[in-house]
């Protein structure tokens, strides 16, 4: 009688541990296609009707609470660099940045609500940073070797980060020398939570990388295009890094999607809660209006020609819009700044 549940326990375990789709991953341009729009699973990658699009509530927990990310700096970062992150992390919550804003991008998240009917937080701040600026795991991690890193952050001697399951977002940056499972192919970055049994605690989690050596027409897009569309030109990074410039999308997007599905059983689309289509994967690829396909909708370009379409504390930013299960379509910092 007692040796059916633990055998389940430890197939779902096994599933969890070895599956490649264990985590949710994302690309800032939509994979090879056939010359048609793309349609993964019951998602559209297009602005417009919401015909095929599903997007549910699983009652699990959304971050109410206001959140604080805590970067974890994977190898070797220039100031610049860690600055422009930074300053985008701290730009989420700015008060009376120009308008289209980041702060007014994150409004779209604040409209998902949990079971009480409790709205995500409008606060994300900055917290405690830990630096790995010698490789303590190698310069080639596997998806479980990431969530060793987590837990010598957490469980450091020397100024360890604090442990926050239920406001604390851990977010692992590597540097553009260090290659992790599936990058460049299938992701760019992927958010999930940690396992007590490696860490100590169930924590959420994003893992983002700098394609700049390794793959920046796939992950860097479009400050950097892929090499299978002839004819397509890259834009202008608006901060001058295209590494950078090209992982806060991938940041904005996977913060977004742990802010409203952080244990994996909240808001999401498709009936796989291992693999969900969540509020950002409805959007990819999409940066302004009229976007999808090939097409990455109308954006802004500053004096110098640099290109963005969000305005942050001190600089600008090109990031993805997210789906809005009000309006049932990808919106952006015009319709709720």
């Amino acid at each position: 009688m007692h040796s059916v549940p633990v055998i389940l326990t430890l197939t779902v375990l096994t599933v969890l541990l070895t599956s490649p789709a264990q985590v949710i991953g994302y690309r800032p341009y939509p994979p090879k296609t056939n010359g048609s729009d793309q349609i993964f699973g019951s998602s559209k990658k297009f602005e417009g009707s919401s015909n095929l699009v599903r997007l549910r509530y699983h009652m699990g927990p959304v971050l109410t609470n206001n959140i604080t990310v805590h970067p974890i700096w994977y190898g070797t970062w220039q100031k610049s660099q860690k600055k422009i992150i930074r300053e985008f992390i701290n730009s989420i919550s700015a008060v009376g940045s120009k308008h289209p804003s980041v702060s007014g991008w994150w409004k779209t998240v604040q409209l998902y609500t949990d079971q009480t009917g409790s709205n995500i937080t409008g606060t994300v701040r900055l917290g405690e940073e830990k630096n790995d600026r010698f490789y303590s795991h190698g310069k080639s991690l596997t998806r479980l070797s990431i969530q060793s890193v987590i837990k010598s952050a957490v469980g450091s001697r020397s100024r360890p980060l604090p442990v926050n399951p239920k406001s604390g977002l851990y977010l692992l940056l590597t540097a553009d020398d260090v290659y992790v499972q599936d990058f460049c192919g299938q992701v760019c970055g992927f958010h999930y939570f940690t396992f007590p049994s490696i860490v100590g605690f169930t924590l959420p989690y994003a893992w983002v990388g700098n394609s700049a050596k390794l793959c920046p027409g796939v992950c860097a897009y479009p400050f950097a295009v892929p090499e299978y569309i002839p004819g397509l030109k890259p834009v202008k990074s608006p901060n001058g890094d295209i590494g950078v410039d090209g992982m806060i999308s991938v940041i904005a997007h996977e913060i977004a999607e742990l802010a409203t599905n952080p244990l994996v059983n909240a808001w999401y689309a498709g009936p796989d809660p291992v693999a969900p289509v969540e509020i950002a994967d409805l959007c990819e690829g999409i940066y302004g209006t009229g976007g999808g396909g090939s097409y990455t909708g109308q954006m802004l370009n500053d004096h110098r020609g640099a290109t963005y379409n969000v305005n942050g504390i001190r600089r600008r930013y090109l990031i993805q819009w997210l789906w809005s299960h009000v309006v049932s379509y990808c919106t952006g910092p015009n319709a709720l700044d």
